[in-house]
């Protein structure tokens, strides 16, 4: 535990006659008051800031401040020391003077200069190491899946070695809260709750990122994910940290079905948070090389014309989108064996021919494609589309 003392000036002490100068300079004779006031940080990453608020007897002239953190994840090199200012009717004025590293001791010494005896409030701020912390969501979709709640988590563990009677947590997002904090504890704590929220489920084939269910029959994974865009309204205006998400759906019973869980990507304001929910077994996706043509232009410049098909099945009740996502460079690599240069391209007269524009660049193409309901003979109506790509470079 912290152990922070005042010593009263050097002419009190000389007055009672206690011994040598050297000893007297640093008499401990009453013990640092309770904290009036405790705020602990964790809006860093890695470091907690705490600060500490007492109310402190002085008396005038020089007094000092022996605080020790013996025991304690104090990093020694963040120590503050400031006087706050006083109430109007109290006009004390004491200033730091100066600090002092007491040879071979885990302790500070403040030198405190005071104009008058009275009370001072003072304001003690450090770093302290092995206070942790992590958030964590859960989130549930209504029946329908066009919204859900998501409620909002943090846990902080002390392994600090510190405890705090009562403290004020602010965590960089979310309302400051109070908590007492002992030696050793985890706490948590739900931060926000946000109901109402729309989603979307979305179906996506990515080679890349997801690769294949059957890589001899060139079948894809699908995944499936519920998306929520981090916006005003239903969402805050703050970003969500990483934590991991567990996911359920209301059961149409009052209940809810555990869907599975992530870990949640830290999401920025008017960014989207994706959560995965597994892999689609009613979808299915066929993606082949239907076209690879090569024809020289000149020297090593080299005209690719490239088809990929893809024959997709959707065996669901319901409608659905499939996002069709491809990279043109593993496009590009898939066709020659290798990497090279990026490549200059251009699509073709293929049935993919409009990628979405806010979500496509220079390598990544993303296609929507609606699906129809199987329909009530139980056959699903299978679709071909194709993708036609001319890649120019000097290899």
């Amino acid at each position: 535990m912290n152990r922070t003392r005042w010593l009263y000036p050097l002419g009190v002490l000389l007055v009672l006659g206690a011994g040598p100068l050297d000893a007297l300079a640093r008499i401990k004779l009453t013990t640092l008051p309770v904290r009036e006031r405790v705020e602990i940080q964790l809006d860093h990453p890695q470091i907690a800031l705490v600060e500490e608020e007492r109310i402190v007897p002085l008396v005038k002239g020089v007094n000092q401040v022996d605080f020790s953190w013996a025991n304690t994840r104090i990093d020694p090199d963040t120590l503050v020391l400031r006087i706050l200012p006083p109430p109007a009717d109290q006009p004390l004025d004491a200033k730091v003077l100066s600090v002092s590293y007491p040879p071979n001791e885990t302790a500070l010494v403040w030198a405190v200069a005071a104009s008058a005896s009275g009370a001072a409030r003072v304001r003690i701020s450090y770093v302290l190491g092995g206070l942790g912390k992590n958030f964590h969501y859960r989130a549930v979709a209504d029946r329908d899946e066009k919204t859900l709640s998501l409620a909002q988590y943090l846990r902080v563990n002390n392994n600090a070695n510190e405890a705090y009677d009562a403290a004020e947590f602010w965590a960089g997002v979310g309302e400051r809260f109070g908590k007492p904090l002992g030696l050793s504890e985890t706490k948590e704590v739900q931060l926000s709750r946000f109901t109402a929220v729309p989603v979307r489920k979305t179906y996506t084939s990515h080679p890349v990122e997801f690769g294949y269910l059957d890589r001899a029959q060139d079948k894809l994974n699908v995944p499936m994910h519920y998306v929520v865009k981090n916006a005003g309204g239903a969402l805050g205006k703050e970003p969500l940290p990483e934590g991991k998400a567990r996911i359920f759906q209301d059961d149409g019973k009052g209940g809810t079905a555990f869907l599975g869980e992530d870990r949640g990507k830290f999401t920025a304001p008017d960014d989207e948070l994706k959560l995965y929910l597994g892999l689609a077994r009613d979808i299915a996706v066929r993606r082949t090389v239907d076209r690879n043509e090569r024809q020289r232009i000149a020297g090593n410049l080299y005209r690719y014309d490239v088809t990929l098909k893809y024959e997709i099945e959707n065996f669901k009740d319901t409608p659905v989108t499939l996002d069709i996502t491809e990279s043109v460079r593993q496009i590009r690599d898939q066709i020659r064996g290798d990497s090279g240069r990026d490549p200059e391209w251009q699509l073709g007269d293929g049935s993919l021919r409009s990628p979405d524009p806010e979500k496509s660049d220079a390598d990544k193409l993303l296609f929507h494609v609606d699906l129809p309901a199987r329909p009530a003979d139980g056959q699903a109506q299978k679709q071909i589309h194709t993708l036609r790509l001319t890649l120019n470079n000097e290899w």
